[in-house]
């Protein structure tokens, strides 16, 4: 059977992606179900309420350090959602949810090209500033404004003697297409601590959406991954 291939701004990108080395640093929140779903209501997803009236948002920076898509810094905010068609609630239901990306500011254009053609992803270009200490520190605007600040804390490492891939999935729903994709993670080098995580929000749209989440002070965990390795495939076009 052939690859499927893409062609962005003039390179061939033969299927699936592959991102060699990340590092990532994210945070869970405890929210809100019903200003949650209000939030995604375009999707026509539903959230998993893995307690009953709550949701669970993920805020992540990535830093694509060597992949297909060049070297570049990611802002997502993301909901766990049910799969189409099912209303299962609990932290059960946590296993067999995936995360409905709803923010992703990039900064290089070709990725923002490739991650909205191929996938589907809601890419747009922004501006970033990290600063590499103890606690980590990032920043992200879009032509001035703020959308966010994040300090973590450095959690504790978590051993893993025979680091796995890990199946994910993810939906996307651009220009009214809602998409689902699926990839695989390898995570190497883990850290993870309860809270840990300072969340200031500044005055752009995206960072009034999230203050519509009634985000809580305190985030329920954080973690940071200094080795990801991830495959990605084509998406499938759902409705």
């Amino acid at each position: 059977m052939s690859q499927s291939q893409h062609t962005i701004a003039g390179t061939v990108l033969t299927m699936p992606v592959v991102v060699r080395k990340a590092d990532v640093h994210n945070a869970m929140f405890s929210v809100p179900a019903q200003a949650a779903q209000k939030l995604i209501d375009y999707s026509g997803l539903q959230v998993c309420q893995f307690r009953p009236g709550r949701a669970m948002v993920n805020l992540m920076l990535a830093r694509y350090i060597d992949g297909d898509l060049g070297k570049y810094h990611e802002f997502g905010t993301s909901v766990m959602v049910n799969p189409p068609g099912s209303n299962a609630q609990g932290f059960k239901a946590l296993g067999d949810a995936a995360a409905f990306i709803h923010h992703l500011p990039v900064d290089q254009s070709f990725t923002l090209e490739a991650g909205r053609t191929i996938w589907g992803y809601p890419k747009i270009m922004a501006e970033f500033r990290v600063r590499e200490a103890n606690p980590f520190s990032f920043e992200v605007s879009e032509g001035g404004a703020l959308i966010a600040s994040m300090e973590f804390a450095r959690g504790l490492p978590i051993p893993s003697l025979r680091p796995r891939p890990r199946p994910l999935t993810s939906f996307t729903s651009l220009d009214g297409t809602l998409r689902e994709v699926h990839s695989e993670m390898t995570n190497h080098g883990l850290r993870m601590r309860p809270g840990g995580v300072t969340l200031t929000l500044g005055d752009h749209p995206y960072a009034r959406e999230l203050a519509s989440l009634d985000l809580p002070r305190r985030a329920m965990v954080s973690t940071s991954v200094n080795n990801v390795e991830m495959i990605f495939g084509d998406a499938t076009v759902l409705r």
